[in-house]
C-alpha cells in the first residue's frame, strides 16, 4: 500500500513561487517518519528542516515538487480560483505519484469538496482533505518541510541579488524593497505577485 503526503509552501507571500510537494511512502514505513522527527515545517527551525529534508528524502519511495511561478498565481488570483490552482497542482503531484491514498492539507473552507476535486483530477479515488492535515498526518508533515525548504531555497536564490526580507506582506523589509522598486521602476519585479492587495495598493498609488 502506497500512501501520499501533499502539502504547500509560500501560499501567503507576496514574492517568488507557490510551493506544491508530495512524498509517497510504503503504509508500513509511515511510523518511521515520526520516529525521525517528522511534524509541521513550521515547528521547526530552518536547520532542522534541512537535516530532516535528506533523513525523509532516505526513507520515501518517491518525491515531487511542483512550483507555481508568481504570474500564474496572478490570473488566478484576478478570477478569484487561487484555490482551484492550488487543487490543480496538488493533483498533479498526486498523478504523478501515483499512491493508492493521497493525505492533503486543504485550502479550502469545505475539505471534502477540495478532496473530491482533486480526486477528479488526479484519477485517484482515495483522497483524504483535512485542515491542519500537516499537524495530523506525518506523511503530510513530510511533505511540508519537503515545500517549505524548495520554497526557502527559491527565496534564498532572490535574496542574492535583492533585499527582500522573508517575501510575506508583514514584514516593513519585503514591502520597503517592493515600495522602493515600483518608484524606481515603475512596476515591481517578476518574482512579486502583482494580484496582492498590499501590492496593488502600491501599484494604484504610483
Amino acid at each position: 500500500m502506497l500512501v501520499c503526503g501533499v502539502d504547500d509552501a509560500g501560499r501567503g507571500s507576496a514574492i517568488g513561487p507557490l510551493v506544491i510537494a508530495g512524498i509517497r511512502i510504503e503504509k508500513n514505513k509511515i511510523k518511521r517518519l515520526s520516529e525521525i522527527g517528522v511534524k509541521d515545517s513550521k515547528q521547526l527551525t530552518p536547520r532542522a528542516r534541512e537535516i530532516l529534508y535528506g533523513k525523509i528524502l532516505e526513507l520515501v519511495d518517491d518525491y515531487h515538487v511542483a512550483r507555481i511561478p508568481p504570474h500564474v498565481i496572478d490570473k488566478s488570483v484576478q478570477k478569484n480560483q487561487l484555490n482551484q490552482l492550488e487543487g490543480k497542482y496538488m493533483a498533479k503531484v498526486i498523478a504523478k505519484l501515483k499512491p493508492d491514498s493521497a493525505y492533503v492539507d486543504s485550502c479550502d473552507v469545505n475539505p471534502n469538496r477540495f478532496g473530491l476535486y482533486i480526486s477528479k483530477l488526479s484519477q485517484v479515488g482515495k483522497i483524504h482533505s483535512s485542515h491542519h492535515a500537516d499537524r495530523r498526518f506525518p506523511v503530510v508533515s513530510a511533505a511540508s518541510i519537503i515545500a517549505k525548504v524548495n520554497r526557502d531555497r527559491a527565496i534564498e536564490r532572490i535574496r542574492k541579488n535583492f533585499e527582500v526580507g522573508s517575501g510575506y506582506p508583514s514584514d516593513p523589509k519585503t514591502m520597503r524593497f517592493i515600495r522602493e522598486y515600483i518608484e524606481s521602476n515603475g512596476m515591481p519585479p517578476k518574482f512579486v505577485r502583482k494580484s496582492w492587495k498590499p501590492v496593488k495598493i502600491l501599484l494604484s498609488s504610483k
